[in-house]
């Protein structure tokens, strides 16, 4: 009876509020689930796009589907993207919004069908088995996913799914190379910008990585960080489709019978020769290719640019240029300095920052406009989730926001009225809105219909006009027109102004007489600045770049300032307003590959049209939640539980939304007393709730120490974590309660080494978290900002209650010197019991790291952590404690290692800090130095295991004691 009734209050808790929350639709092949009525609009088009997709997908790779994939649509973003993996069971996260059009990074056609193109080639790529990936499939109840609670899961794993063990060039290569294909050519694989990237890298005699260096510091210290797998996986399998034919592709990456399980081995059965010797094969024809495509260019007069500023600026964001000032507004990110708005001196070329900017686009930073007159710039902020809009003085950094998560950008300001207009995501909808003074709400203007988007906004000197890039369902752009007057009166009639085919008319911006716009397109295959005139209604050309010029900012009536594109990011230059004739066409390896083999031609998928979405559709209702925790995978597993080892099994249960785990094992050891022999753990994760119950606890990693978390009796315990302020990726607020009980108690849950004299303790309590901490680009770790933290953690011990309060505050600050910090950070707490209680005090000591962990290695920063003394050694009922740490610069390794492992980065750290326990009683009170160091080695496995290797020493130093000394050794494994 009872046992029903906890099933009843967890189904009460859990299970009742999804269903009210989510509906769903089913087909043959498909789970899709979706937010009430939001998205109800959309959903028989995603499933004809996905049926139309997957079918073909089914045919190109011979892929024989065992479950359904399961597909969420959500609208959590403001720029549309996809998601996709294949264990423990097939799913896809699809953001419903318009995607990001900048710099034609991505293609401009229809956003659900190029997501189900692009995601499901990850399911069935990762999905596909042979027969002895069924067998494993079949002998472990489906398909493991990778633990380090339980490393064993890493060998099971690559048996059940070994092509997850690929690096993500491979990954996203071959995605792409399919996507633009069944698309007709509109995609990546024929996209100007990874021409562009790859060109731009012969022309400046920069590097293109070999395969271990594109993963070891490529990520790392290029501005694209990790976006450049999908460049360099989309050329290498380009080139291949285009030496060896598409056919090659589909042998190396599919996994049947006869296949490989190790993607590197399969390459070289497939094309007779090693990776690493076709990856320079690659690069050879690649800079061949290139240097073709270079002569071509500078066939006719290259158009030579003046630098601003010897600094290459990575991103950039439109710009604005101030006359009064003399300087250029824009926002920038590049590695060693975190994203922000700068002030560019047009005369001296300094780089002055401005302010920080939360949440940067990887490509376009943020949106902005500037008011020229109040000196203020408009941007937004958490650019990759709900968009902030906020105001600066460009004199004195003053940042304000002005409205929360309004979902707004493209931002441009009218002088005229000081309104501000903008396009809102909301839902899949591009609505055109106007933000009137003091921009703390905005009015809707006009919503296009779904599959049309507006972006690039400009408003005319005169606040008449407004001219903005629009892209159609089927990819088509052009250059439109729109009377604000008509706008105002909700007459949305556009003109268009010039057509840009597939290419997007970028950045277009009005002369200071209104006459004229510039903006920059891919029309010719590079990006060249062109000239609209509204007299003559005629569109030219004013530039013959060899890589590509972007953002045009007019200065004065005879010169533009743009943004030349290179190897390093974006460079400012300074170009004469000159036509340029004679621009000659390049020539795009996706044309070699189309032209040589044109059976790409027939991958090309039917219309969604072709799907009859209410035939194929078998359900449609309610999500159902409780039917969809299905079980995934049973292994078995080895634990430690304290010095024994112990063998038994794990079950996995798991939808989209929950998951749950139960493991049993036994401990042989007759050493041990008969009734700590068998361990037995229940966990249960459904969205902010946690539930665990366990028995003679045991872990993994006190098979090594010294840390030991496994603990004689019985324990069950509930947490709800609950998101205040949820900012990604820097800016969190949050709580958390929590409740736990404990039965025949031999230690303290939190501390090995201190006896419990009661068997029984409940617990209760809470953490609230406030955080805003951010790193530059290429950065191993955060490089400043803050975290403040007050837990209450209170003990109830037969009849008695002992509460105890503690905080911890950290604040860190970047050095000049590049990726390089440093930290303080400080812990106080309080306990109302008695010294002489062992459940009234705090227990600190040792740096806290096991041989083998899987802990974070940086576990001296933590509250509880002091190096140099022994773990749990130093103990009181309220302590004050500081640790002030320097983080140099991480070294970065170019190639140390092979494909399946290989090195990462070093990173040193140099530290020390003071504790001071019983401050209020002299005869108990003790205090505490230590200074230390440590070094962290990241090591990669299999492509996607990261590995951190960890040596730190420290020295303790206390009054009337010997100095003790501490060495810690420990490997994680995350």
């Amino acid at each position: 009876m009872i046992y029903k009734r906890w099933l009843l209050l967890l189904f009460v808790l859990f299970v009742s509020p999804l269903q009210a929350q989510f509906n769903a639709v089913e087909t043959d092949n498909l789970r899709l689930i979706y937010f009430g009525q939001m998205q109800a609009y959309l959903v028989p088009y995603a499933v004809q796009c996905f049926e139309n997709s997957f079918k073909v997908h089914r045919e190109l790779f011979k892929y024989d589907p065992k479950e359904k994939i399961t597909i969420v649509l959500h609208d959590l973003y403001d720029s549309g993207n996809g998601s996709a993996d294949s264990i423990p069971r097939n799913f896809v996260f699809v953001a419903v919004a318009p995607p990001s059009y900048v710099f034609e990074t991505l293609p401009g056609n229809e956003r659900i069908n190029g997501l189900m193109h692009h995601e499901l080639v990850h399911v069935v790529t990762l999905d596909q088995a042979s027969s002895a990936d069924r067998k494993f499939r079949s002998v472990f109840f489906g398909k493991v996913v990778p633990s380090a609670e339980n490393p064993v899961t890493m060998a099971y794993a690559y048996l059940t799914t070994p092509r997850r063990y690929a690096p993500r060039w491979y990954l996203e290569g071959i995605a792409v190379f399919v996507e633009t294909w069944m698309a007709g050519g509109l995609g990546r694989a024929l996209g100007a910008y990874d021409e562009m990237a790859f060109r731009a890298l012969v022309r400046d005699n920069a590097q293109i990585w070999d395969r271990v260096g594109l993963e070891s510091e490529g990520k790392k210290t290029d501005f694209q960080v990790g976006a450049i797998s999908y460049l360099y996986g989309t050329r290498f399998m380009s080139y291949l489709a285009y030496q060896y034919g598409p056919e090659s592709l589909l042998k190396w990456t599919a996994r049947t019978d006869g296949t490989t399980r190790y993607f590197a081995s399969q390459f070289e059965r497939v094309y007779g020769r090693p990776l690493d010797a076709g990856w320079q094969e690659w690069i050879e024809w690649e800079q061949e290719f290139q240097g073709r495509n270079l002569a071509t260019v500078r066939q006719t007069p290259v158009t030579k640019y003046l630098p601003v500023s010897s600094t290459k600026l990575g991103s950039v964001s439109p710009a604005f240029y101030d006359a009064e000032t003399g300087e250029v507004y824009l926002g920038v990110n590049y590695p060693g300095q975190v994203a922000h708005l700068a002030a560019m001196n047009l005369k001296t070329g300094h780089v002055r920052k401005i302010v920080d900017v939360k949440g940067t686009a990887l490509y376009y930073v943020t949106s902005l406009a500037y008011d020229p007159e109040t000196k203020k710039l408009f941007y937004s902020t958490d650019n990759n989730n709900w968009r902030d809009l906020r105001s600066v003085d460009v004199r004195t950094g003053k940042s304000e926001l002005l409205m929360k998560d309004c979902r707004v950008g493209d931002l441009a300001f009218n002088s005229v009225d000081g309104s501000l207009w903008g396009v809102r995501h909301d839902n899949g909808f591009a609505t055109l809105v106007r933000i009137p003074r003091p921009y703390n709400d905005w009015n809707q203007i006009h919503t296009w219909p779904y599959g049309q988007c507006i972006y690039d906004l400009a408003v005319s000197p005169d606040g008449k006009r407004l001219v903005a890039a629009q892209t159609e369902i089927g990819g088509k752009q052009s250059l439109i027109k729109l009377e604000i007057e008509d706008l105002m009166a909700k007459r949305p009639k556009s003109e268009s102004l010039s057509e840009f085919d597939t290419s997007s008319p970028a950045n277009f911006v009005f002369s200071s007489d209104g006459r004229y716009l510039f903006g920059s397109s891919y029309y010719s295959g590079i990006s060249n600045i062109y000239r609209y005139d509204f007299q003559t209604k005629e569109t030219q050309i004013f530039s013959n770049a060899d890589t590509g010029f972007f953002r045009p900012v007019p200065i004065g009536s005879d010169k533009l300032l743009i943004f030349c594109y290179t190897s390093q990011g974006f460079e400012p230059g300074i170009i004469p307003i000159e036509p340029a004739n004679n621009v000659n066409a390049i020539r795009f390896l996706g044309q070699e590959v189309v032209e040589k083999h044109p059976i790409v031609k027939r991958w090309i998928a039917p219309p969604p049209s072709s799907v009859n979405a209410k035939e194929v559709t078998k359900y449609e209702g309610k999500y159902r939640a409780v039917q969809d925790v299905k079980l995934t995978s049973i292994y078995p597993l080895v634990e430690g539980y304290k010095d024994s080892f112990s063998y038994g099994a794990q079950l996995n249960m798991a939808s989209p939304f929950t998951s749950v785990t139960f493991k049993a094992s036994v401990s042989p050891d007759s050493q041990l007393d008969s009734s700590e022999r068998l361990h037995l753990k229940m966990n249960l994760n459904h969205l902010e709730w946690k539930v665990r119950a366990a028995f003679n606890n045991a872990d993994f990693y006190d098979l090594f120490g010294p840390t030991k978390t496994s603990r004689k009796g019985y324990s069950a315990g509930v947490e709800k974590k609950t998101h205040l302020l949820y900012d990604e990726p820097s800016r969190f607020m949050d709580y958390t309660l929590n409740a736990n009980f404990y039965g025949g108690l031999e230690r303290l849950p939190e501390y090995q080494n201190v006896s419990a004299n009661y068997d029984k303790l409940l617990t209760f309590g809470g953490i609230f978290n406030y955080q805003y901490l951010t790193k530059s680009l290429g950065a191993v770790d955060n490089e400043k900002g803050y975290q403040f933290q007050v837990i209450s953690k209170n003990n109830w011990v037969s009849g008695n209650f002992f509460p105890r309060l503690y905080s911890n505050l950290d604040y860190g600050f970047a050095l000049p010197l590049k990726h390089s910090s440093v930290w303080l950070r400080n812990s106080a707490g309080y306990s109302f019991g008695s010294r002489e209680e062992p459940f009234a005090n705090f227990y600190f000591g040792g740096f806290g790291n096991n041989w083998i962990d899987r802990e974070t290695e940086t576990r001296y920063r933590e509250s509880y952590s002091f190096p140099g003394v022994e773990l749990n050694e130093v103990g009181g009922k309220e302590y004050a404690k500081t640790l002030v740490e320097w983080n140099l610069p991480a070294l970065l390794f170019k190639r140390v290692g092979n494909q399946t492992a290989y090195l990462n980065w070093l990173r040193p750290t140099i530290f020390t800090s003071g504790i001071v326990t019983n401050i209020g009683q002299e005869a108990t009170r003790r205090s505490l130095a230590n200074i230390g160091a440590q070094l962290d080695l990241r090591l990669v496995v299999m492509s996607h295991r990261d590995l951190t290797f960890s040596v730190g020493g420290a020295a303790a130093f206390e009054k009337h004691h010997g100095p003790s000394r501490e060495l810690m050794i420990s490997l994680r494994l995350h």
